[in-house]
Formats: C-alpha cells, sequence, structure tokens
C-alpha cells in the first residue's frame, strides 16, 4: 500500500493552515500520507518530510499546470474573499476550473472542497437543508464561489458550506463583532439569534476524515458547520468571559441596534451585523454522520484555546 497523496490548495489560508496542521498530525500518528502545498508564496528553510512545497497561483492558470500529477485526492480550500468582481472571478473560478482540470487529467477520483454558507444571501435562515432556500449570492466572493461548487460538483467533489469560523486566524468574525460592538453597545435583540458556527480545528477534522475515508462521502453539497447551532448572545458572553471583548450592554430591540448603527459609521455593513446577530443556522449533521467523525465539543468550548491569540490582535496598535 503506497501513501495516500494529497494536493492541497490554500495551505497558508486560515482554514487551509488548519488542515495542513491535521494532516502533519494524521501521519504523525502513523497515517501514511503525503501532501503537495500549492501557495503563492511558500515557506523558506528545511523541507519538513511528507509535505512538498510547489509556488502557484490560481490566478494564473498556467502556474498550476502537472501539479496534480500523482496524488490521490485534491482539497481546494483557496479563494478570494475580497477584491473586485474581476479578482474574484480570476481566482475563484478560474482558479477552480484550471485546478479540478488538473486533478480530472491526472485521474484524481477524490475532490473536497470548501464553499461558504454565504452562497444563501441574506437570512433569516432556520435550520434550513442544503439548498433548502435558493442561494442568493449578494457579494462578487460569494458569487464566484456558488459558481465553483458548480465546477467541482461536475467533477464529483464533495463540497462544504461552513457558517462562521472561529479560531486562530480569524480575522473576520471576531473582529467585526467587536466593531459592532462599539458601535452598537448592547446586547442585540436579547442575544436570541443563532447562528451555525464551527471551529477551524473541527473543520479541519472533517476536511481529514474526508481525505482518509475508505469510501467517499459524496458526490454533492453539504453544509459544513458545528451540529448545533450557537447563539449570538452565549457567543458574545463566552468572549466577554474569555477577555476578548468586553461585556455586552442591555437588551436592544433589533430596530434600535439598526437606528444606532446607521449613526455611527463603520467597516461592517448593516447586511453583515445581521449575519452575525440574527437566524443563521444550517442542518449540518449529515457530513459529520458520513465521514464518521465526531463533530467535537463545539465552538464555544473550542474558544479558550484561541482567546489569546485573539486578545493580541484585537489590542489597539501604536500610532
Amino acid at each position: 500500500m503506497r501513501a495516500v497523496r494529497v494536493l492541497l490548495t490554500g495551505p497558508t489560508g486560515f482554514v487551509g493552515r488548519a488542515v495542513l496542521d491535521r494532516l502533519r498530525q494524521e501521519r504523525a500518528l502513523g497515517r501514511d500520507l503525503e501532501v503537495r502545498a500549492l501557495a503563492r508564496t511558500v515557506p523558506e528553510g528545511p523541507r519538513e518530510p511528507g509535505v512538498e512545497w510547489v509556488r502557484a497561483d490560481l490566478s494564473d492558470p498556467d502556474s498550476v499546470a502537472g501539479a496534480a500529477s500523482g496524488t490521490d485526492v485534491l482539497v481546494h480550500l483557496a479563494c478570494r474573499v475580497d477584491g473586485s468582481a474581476e479578482e474574484c472571478e480570476r481566482t475563484n473560478v478560474g482558479g477552480t476550473r484550471a485546478i479540478v482540470g488538473e486533478a480530472r487529467h491526472a485521474g484524481v477520483r477524490r475532490i473536497v472542497q470548501l464553499s461558504t454558507a454565504a452562497v444563501y444571501g441574506p437570512g433569516p435562515h432556520r435550520g434550513i437543508p442544503v439548498d433548502g432556500v435558493a442561494p442568493a449570492p449578494v457579494s462578487a466572493a460569494s458569487r464566484t464561489r456558488l459558481a465553483a461548487e458548480g465546477i467541482a460538483l461536475d467533477a464529483g467533489a464533495v463540497v462544504l458550506r461552513p457558517g462562521l469560523v472561529l479560531g486562530v486566524g480569524d480575522r473576520w468574525v471576531v473582529p467585526a463583532l467587536g466593531e459592532l460592538l462599539r458601535r452598537v453597545p448592547a446586547r442585540w435583540d436579547g442575544g436570541r439569534g443563532r447562528l451555525s458556527v464551527v471551529a477551524v480545528e473541527d473543520l479541519a477534522r472533517l476536511v481529514a476524515a474526508l481525505v482518509t475515508a475508505p469510501e467517499p462521502a459524496g458526490p454533492g453539497v453539504f453544509h459544513a458547520s458545528h451540529p448545533v447551532p450557537v447563539r449570538n448572545g452565549d457567543l458574545m458572553t463566552r468572549l466577554a468571559e474569555l477577555d476578548v471583548l468586553p461585556a455586552t450592554g442591555a437588551d436592544w430591540p433589533w430596530d434600535r441596534c439598526l437606528e444606532r448603527l446607521r449613526q455611527q459609521p463603520g467597516r461592517i455593513s448593516e447586511r453583515q451585523f445581521a449575519l452575525l446577530a440574527r437566524d443563521h443556522w444550517y442542518d449540518s449533521e449529515e457530513i459529520w454522520r458520513l465521514a464518521r467523525c465526531a463533530p467535537g465539543p463545539g465552538p464555544l468550548y473550542r474558544l479558550a484555546a484561541a482567546a489569546p491569540w485573539y486578545r493580541r490582535q484585537l489590542q489597539p496598535q501604536p500610532n
């Protein structure tokens, strides 16, 4: 039996770094894995056994030529989450078409692709199954990631749509909550909003389980958050307990929250505020069962390990 050879895109990103670390752990535990990590910038220094770094840029399809040769599994995590519509199209659609095409040409039979529950667009969403509402993405990043799903699905991929992802490397969710709390210093709509959330280390465990499972779980689209949704108020309370964010104030009704938000300009939009404060949760049980991967104790429990990193990131920067 030869090693399972994994082609991994996005290994230096938020989720990609966690997945690469998990695959390293699997290898250390005796799993026969080899990883070819594709990145625009490859790390310097000595190479570790079982990980081959290759310089490639998904916005340049020619740079991925031959990247899948000799591999068994494609784990496609790289994507563009900001930038212009043209940049998102070039990386998320063109890059996916290129890397999936390389995988198919090389005979790769298992593909795992990371997408996002943001493809559903504005909520509220309450416990919906996959495509329980028609996707209606509102940003260039989400529109192009939805288009990329179709390319991967045509190749027989398992496509994962997580909701909010928390943990070391998160530069959007908790920083956005911090900004919003400064602008709207209250318990938003009583903290009742339920959210689909997953800790990045648990999402990485799920991806690794899909890579190493004896039989593929798909093809198809699956929600990939922890199966139990988290109330916004509970998330904010836990972040305050860990000294990541200040404690929330009194309960404010939603209309008052929106009024205050509009009076206090900032980076986070009203739509994004609703995404973080009101019901956006998705039925996420199936993929954990198919992958035979326990979802773990939940993202609120996992926050303790990430709290020191969050505190460093959120501390005021000197002028």
